[in-house]
Formats: structure tokens, C-alpha cells, sequence
């Protein structure tokens, strides 16, 4: 395992970068707590949802702590880019990866990945394209660096679109989070901001129309309880 620095990766949204970084030492525990444990296995889905290209080259965008890294390698990958830019995310989570493994951690921006086109038959980011600025650049960049076939999965807490899941989300964003989060990490204005993220993001049917104007043919799916969905798009085989 190696971690490779890359040009340009002051250029950052550094207040959330840093905040990251804060929270870093105790992100796993405080995402295992506030969801009961679901977010493993929504995790495991994201990763299904991969298929065939989750046995090649994958990136893990925005990949923390690694967790979804390990389960990467554990489905098959051959090998897999963390990507994150969180410096302390990455360095937290890089105890987890066994010696020898084919991972390599890079930090990066999600708007500028530095990488050639086509390298990658997949790429998995959860949990994190909510924090990243300009969207639609970081969707692009994704497409670019696909390979013809691959897939783009995302797991991601979209803004509820049903009344039932605005109803279970709004209460879990402004009881559970905050204050889980905050007792947990110690950083409760952290998780205020992270909850806010979820209401200033878009919907699901959005992200499914933006990963289509990137030339991704796409679908979602809401995961079990309502409050995160999986998005899935494919870029088209090579004419």
C-alpha cells in the first residue's frame, strides 16, 4: 500500500477538509452508532451493485476510512484507488489494509482527478459526493476516467423525496446525528453541518438525471430504511 500525494491537492473546499480531518479518529464508531450498524450492509449493496466491474480496477471516491476499500478488495478487486481529501480520513483508515494489498491512497479532489482517461472499470463513492462542490464537475470527472462498460456507484443520503422518508430523515438529521455524532467525536457542529448537507443536496431522481447529461445511463434505488439510495450509472461500450 502506498499513499500518493498529487498535484494540486491544496486547491480544497479547506473548511470541510478540515473538519474531516477533526472527526477522523472516531468517524467509524460514530457512523456504526448512529445507524444501528445499517450502514455495513448498505455498503455490501453498493458493492453488489458494481457487478462484473467490481472484479477490475475500482476507485473508492471519497473513500474516509477505507470501509468501502476493504470490501472492495474483499468482493475480488484487482486493484483498488482509495481517494479522499481528507489526509487524516485516509491515514485513520490505512491500519485497516492488510500488507501486500493492491490499494493505493491518493489525495485528491473529486472536481480534478489526476488520473488518464479510461483507467478505471468501476468506481464506488459512499457517503461522500454531498460534500464535494460542484457536482456536476465531479460526475464528469467520474465519466472521464471510466472505462467503456464501467460502472459509477453511488451510495449517498439524497434529499428525501416521499413524505415518509422526509418524515423518518428530518428526525433522524435533527435528533440523532448532532447529538450522536457530537458526543461521539466531540465535534457536535461537525455533524450539524453533516445533517444540513443531506437537506442542500439533491434528490435521487436528480442525481440519476445528472449522471445522464454525463453520458451514464442510470438508475436508483432506495435502500432500507428510507434515508440512503444507491445510484448506478453505466458508460456505454466504446463505438
Amino acid at each position: 500500500m502506498s499513499l500518493a500525494p498529487t498535484p494540486g491537492a491544496l486547491d480544497r473546499a479547506p473548511l470541510v477538509r478540515d473538519m474531516f480531518d477533526r472527526i477522523a479518529p472516531r468517524y467509524d464508531l460514530a457512523n456504526r452508532v448512529m445507524s444501528l450498524g445499517l450502514d455495513q450492509g448498505w455498503r455490501r449493496d453498493a458493492v453488489r451493485a458494481l457487478a462484473d466491474s467490481g472484479k477490475g480496477d475500482v476507485m473508492d471516491l471519497c473513500a474516509g476510512t477505507l470501509d468501502l476499500t476493504l470490501q472492495l478488495l474483499a468482493n475480488g478487486a484487482r486493484s483498488v484507488q482509495a481517494v479522499d481529501f481528507s489526509p487524516q480520513m485516509l491515514k485513520s483508515g490505512a491500519p485497516k489494509v492488510p500488507a501486500g494489498a493492491p490499494v493505493t491512497l491518493t489525495v485528491a479532489d473529486a472536481r480534478e482527478l489526476p488520473f488518464p482517461d479510461a483507467s478505471f472499470d468501476a468506481i464506488l463513492c459512499g457517503f461522500g459526493l454531498r460534500n464535494v462542490p460542484e457536482l456536476p464537475r465531479a460526475i464528469a470527472e467520474c465519466a472521464r476516467v471510466l472505462r467503456p462498460g464501467g460502472r459509477l456507484v453511488i451510495l449517498e443520503l439524497c434529499k428525501p423525496e416521499t413524505l415518509f422518508s422526509r418524515v423518518v430523515q428530518g428526525s433522524y438529521n435533527r435528533l440523532v446525528v448532532p447529538v450522536v455524532g457530537g458526543l461521539i467525536t466531540g465535534f457536535g457542529d461537525a455533524y450539524r453541518y453533516l445533517a444540513g448537507s443531506i437537506d442542500a443536496f439533491t434528490t435521487r431522481t436528480e442525481l440519476v438525471a445528472l449522471l445522464e447529461q454525463c453520458g451514464l445511463e442510470a438508475t436508483g434505488r432506495d435502500v432500507f430504511p428510507p434515508v440512503a439510495s444507491i445510484v448506478v450509472g453505466r458508460k456505454g461500450a466504446a463505438p
